[in-house]
Parts: structure tokens; C-alpha cells; sequence
């Protein structure tokens, strides 16, 4: 058993030193407010509930020093940005654009954003959507993609499906 602990002990000790490369660019080139209006209210709400996992500029909780924290944190940033990455979106092709703002509505209204897990027992209660920026961020993804069908031929809004190989 004492062989156990201390094995346990020195593993955590050397895991500290093993750490994942934070997400700190906050290049703004492409940002989505660079192509699309977020009032001050929204900008507020999506900066503390969705940029920490979809934007290139994470703010770290004090626990994203211990390991294997680190990992764990830089696994949903990762993951998040790969599914939307806010600090990007204006790079990508209008019709990606398009479906993003349906997905980030669908995610929202579905109660699937932000993960349940980001707001456990409290760590990050910011991130903690009430019904009216719910309805903010679902009625504001609509009034963009509106404005898309009303800028945009309609085939260019539509994503082209993968060719098979």
C-alpha cells in the first residue's frame, strides 16, 4: 500500500511538468464582430459563455495549472473550437458561416451549450445561459441569417455536399 501511495504521489508530482500549450493568440482578423453586429449585451454573454472554448483567447481558471486539469480544459477548447471558432469565422465560406449560426441556434435552443460539465458545481457560473440570453443569442443568429438570404444568392447559403470517395 505505502509502495501504491508513493508511486501515485511521484506520478502526480511528474505529470505538473507535462503541459498542454495554452490558447492565448486573440488574433482578431476574423473575428465574427469583424463581419456581423454583436449588441454590447451579447458581446457580454458570449464572452463569458462561449469564448473560452471558441475563440483563440481563453481565460484560465486557477485550476488550469494543475494537471491533469490542464489536459481535461485543453481538451474542450480544442474540441470547441473545432466545432466553432468565433476568433475565424468570417474566413470561412459564407455558406459555412450560414450553417454555423443555425448550428450555434439548434446548440442553444437545445440546451447542449455551453456543457453542463463547463458549469459544474460552479466553476465557471458566467457561463450559465438565462432563458433571456438564450432568446437574445437565438433571435440574434436568426437576424443574421436572414440578413445573409437577403445579401447572398440563395445556392450560395447552401453547403455543397462531399463528394464521395
Amino acid at each position: 500500500m505505502k509502495k501504491t501511495l508513493l508511486a501515485v504521489g511521484v506520478i502526480l508530482i511528474v505529470i505538473q511538468f507535462i503541459r498542454p500549450e495554452k490558447n492565448l493568440s486573440n488574433d482578431l482578423t476574423y473575428d465574427i464582430s469583424k463581419g456581423y453586429v454583436l449588441s454590447g449585451a451579447l458581446k457580454s454573454t458570449f464572452q463569458a459563455a462561449c469564448n473560452d472554448c471558441h475563440t483563440n483567447k481563453t481565460t484560465y481558471p486557477w485550476y488550469a495549472e494543475i494537471q491533469p486539469f490542464a489536459w481535461w480544459l485543453n481538451n474542450h477548447v480544442t474540441d470547441g473550437k473545432r466545432h466553432l471558432n468565433l476568433s475565424t469565422f468570417t474566413k470561412l465560406p459564407i455558406a459555412v458561416q450560414n450553417h454555423k449560426l443555425e448550428e450555434i441556434m439548434e446548440t442553444v435552443k437545445e440546451g447542449e451549450m455551453p456543457l453542463p460539465s463547463y458549469t459544474w458545481l460552479g466553476l465557471h457560473q458566467g457561463a450559465q445561459l438565462t432563458d433571456e440570453d438564450k432568446n437574445a443569442i437565438i433571435s440574434w443568429a436568426q437576424n443574421q441569417m436572414d440578413s445573409l438570404k437577403r445579401t447572398y444568392p440563395a445556392d450560395s447559403l447552401v453547403m455543397k455536399k462531399r463528394a464521395k470517395s
